[in-house]
C-alpha cells in the first residue's frame, strides 16, 4: 500500500471516529424488525456545504462472514438534500459490537431519489426536521433553503436511508433495495399562469439583448433560463452557464485527464438498442433488482414485451446438446484503441474498427464487449464467477454474441487494464492511450455450443446467434472483488429452453 494510500486511510478512520456517535440514547429507532433495527443519530445531524450530514445504521441479529472482517452493524453518513428529496451516501463503517472492523469513503456518490412513506423517507425526515428545528428554536438562522424550497410545493420533506450496500465480492445481507440514481430528476415547480403573450414578447427582447450565451437558441423564443429568470425578476442568464461550466469541470477531475473528442455513432441497427449497447437513454428504465427488475422489464416499456412473450430468450441452462462437427468460428481481433464505458449496467468496452470473426458463411464486425457477474450462461446448472460478452453485427443487422466463461484463478492481464482505467462516474466514457488486443480474452480451445437466442437485456430482441466457448477463462478473486463493488450483480435469471436445439462442437 502507498504512502499515500496510508495517509488517506488514515484521515479517513480518524473523520469516521469523530464523526462517529458516541452517545447511545442519541440513537433513535426508524424500524424495529426481526433481523434487523435501522436507526438514525439525532446529535449527529449537521448543516453542511451542500445539505444536511448524518449518521445512519442497520444493526442485524447476526454476524456477516466477510473477507475483509465479520460485522453484525452497519453504519452510513448521508448527505440529505430536503427539498430535492435526496440523500448521497459519503461513508460507510463497518463494525462488530463497537469496534470498527473496517471503514470506507464512497468514490461513486450518487444522489438518490425517494420513495414516499419508504423507511428512507423516515430518516431524511428525521434529519431534516431535527435542523431545521434546532435552528428556529436558536433565532440563529431561518430554516434550510432545501427544507424552505420543499414548503414551497406544499410536500413534506421526504428521505431515503443510508445505501448500505455491502462493497467486496461477498453479497452480504440486501438490507434494502436502494433506488435507481438515474431516475428522472424532480419536476420543476409550476409556475403561475401569466400572460403568454406578454411573456413571449419580453423574452423575445430579453434573450435579443443578452445573445452571447452560443447556444444556438432562436431570438424568437424564450430560453428555460430566461423564463425562470422573468418570474424572479431577474435578467442575469451568467448561472446556468457557470452550473455548466463546474459540471465540465467535475467530470474533468472526476476521469483524471483532459476530456476527449468521441466520435458518436450513427443510431442504426435498433436491435442493439439495449443493454448490448451503450444506450444511456435506457438504462434509466430498468435495473436488476426490485420494482424494474427482470421479472418487471416487459412492463415497463412496449417494446419490452418480447421480455415475457419471446419464445427464444437468453441466457439459459446450456445441456443436452447434440454433438457435431461444428465449423471453427475464424476470429479476425486486431489490437486497437478503445473507450470503456460504466453505462450503469455493466462495464462495456466499444471497440474500434477492424475487428470481425466470421461464421456460417457471414462476417459480423465486433461493436464491444461487456461484463456480467455471475456469469449469464448456465451449462448444465453450473454458474460461473464472471462472463464476458462480444458483441457483433453483420451487414444485414443480424447479431452474433459469442460468451467465454470466467472462474477464480489467475490475474488476468487485460482484464486488469481494464479496470485501471474505469470511469469514476456513471455515463463517463475513458478512451485511453493504451491499445489493447481483445483476442487475449478468447480461450486457447475454441470449441463452443451454439444456439438462438436473444439480446439478456431490454429490449430482449430475439434472433440473435449465440456461441458459448466451452473452456473458461480465468480471472482473480481480486478483480472479481473490485467488479462486485460497481456492480453487485448484472446477469438476467436463465429463461425457458422452450425446445430450443443446441449444439456443440464434439
Amino acid at each position: 500500500m502507498s504512502s499515500k494510500r496510508i495517509a488517506h486511510r488514515a484521515c479517513a478512520i480518524a473523520a469516521l471516529l469523530l464523526a462517529a456517535p458516541v452517545a447511545a440514547d442519541s440513537w433513535r429507532a426508524v424500524h424495529a424488525g426481526s433481523r434487523e433495527t435501522v436507526e438514525i443519530d439525532s446529535a449527529s445531524v449537521a448543516r453542511g456545504f451542500d445539505g444536511i450530514t448524518a449518521w445512519s445504521r442497520v444493526r442485524l441479529d447476526r454476524q456477516v462472514v466477510d473477507g475483509g472482517g465479520n460485522y453484525d452493524t452497519i453504519r452510513a453518513q448521508n448527505l440529505y438534500n430536503c427539498g430535492q428529496r435526496r440523500f448521497t451516501t459519503l461513508r460507510r463503517a463497518f463494525f462488530l459490537g463497537e469496534t470498527l472492523v473496517r471503514e470506507e469513503d464512497v468514490a461513486r456518490r450518487r444522489a438518490n431519489p425517494v420513495q414516499a412513506g419508504s423507511l428512507d423517507e423516515r430518516l431524511l425526515n428525521v434529519a431534516c426536521e431535527r435542523r431545521e428545528a434546532e435552528q428556529v428554536a436558536s433565532g440563529s438562522a431561518a430554516p434550510d433553503r432545501d427544507s424552505k424550497a420543499a414548503s414551497a410545493t406544499g410536500d413534506r420533506p421526504v428521505a431515503m436511508h443510508a445505501d448500505m450496500r455491502k462493497a467486496g465480492e461477498g453479497e452480504g445481507p440486501r438490507v434494502f433495495a436502494v433506488a435507481d440514481s438515474t431516475a428522472e430528476k424532480p419536476k420543476l415547480i409550476q409556475l403561475p399562469q401569466i400572460d403568454k403573450a406578454a411573456l413571449a414578447q419580453a423574452a423575445a427582447a430579453q434573450d435579443a439583448a443578452a445573445r452571447t450565451d452560443g447556444r444556438g437558441k432562436p431570438a424568437s423564443a424564450p430560453s428555460v433560463s430566461t423564463a425562470g429568470k422573468l418570474k424572479a425578476g431577474k435578467a442575469d442568464t451568467k448561472e446556468p452557464e457557470a452550473l455548466t461550466e463546474k459540471r465540465i469541470r467535475e467530470l474533468h477531475y472526476a476521469n483524471s485527464g483532459p476530456p476527449r473528442t468521441v466520435r458518436k455513432k450513427a443510431p442504426s441497427a435498433p436491435a442493439l438498442e439495449g443493454a448490448e449497447n451503450p444506450a444511456a437513454s435506457m438504462h434509466k428504465h430498468w435495473s436488476y433488482e426490485g420494482e424494474t427488475g427482470p421479472a418487471h422489464w416487459a412492463r415497463l416499456r412496449p417494446d419490452y414485451a418480447a421480455c415475457a412473450s419471446g419464445k427464444r430468450q437468453s441466457p439459459i441452462d446450456i445441456r443436452d446438446g447434440i454433438r457435431v462437427n461444428l465449423e471453427n468460428i475464424r476470429f479476425d481481433y486486431k489490437p486497437m484503441q478503445f473507450r470503456i464505458v460504466d453505462n450503469g449496467h455493466t462495464v462495456q468496452v466499444n471497440a474500434g474498427e477492424g475487428s470481425s470473426l466470421n461464421v456460417m458463411g457471414k462476417r459480423y464486425a465486433l461493436q464491444q464487449f461487456h461484463f456480467h457477474r455471475p456469469s449469464e450462461e448456465r451449462v448444465n446448472g453450473r454458474m460461473y464467477d464472471m462472463s464476458v460478452h462480444f458483441v457483433h453485427r453483420n451487414d444485414e443487422g443480424q447479431l452474433a454474441v459469442v460468451a467465454v466463461l470466467l472462474e477464480k484463478g489467475a490475474e488476468h492481464p487485460l482484464i486488469q487494464t481494464l479496470l485501471n482505467n474505469l470511469p469514476l462516474e456513471q455515463d463517463s466514457e475513458m478512451a485511453p492511450e493504451d491499445s489493447i488486443d481483445p483476442s487475449v480474452l478468447l480461450p486457447e480451445n475454441r470449441a463452443y455450443w451454439t444456439y438462438m437466442g436473444s439480446l439478456t437485456t431490454p429490449p430482449c430482441t430475439e434472433g440473435v446467434l449465440w456461441m458459448v466457448m466451452k473452456q473458461p477463462l480465468q480471472v482473480a478473486g481480486e478483480q472479481v472483488a473490485i467488479f462486485s463493488r460497481v456492480f453487485r450483480n448484472n446477469s438476467r435469471p436463465v429463461q425457458p429452453a422452450n425446445g430450443r436445439l443446441i449444439k456443440e462442437t464434439r
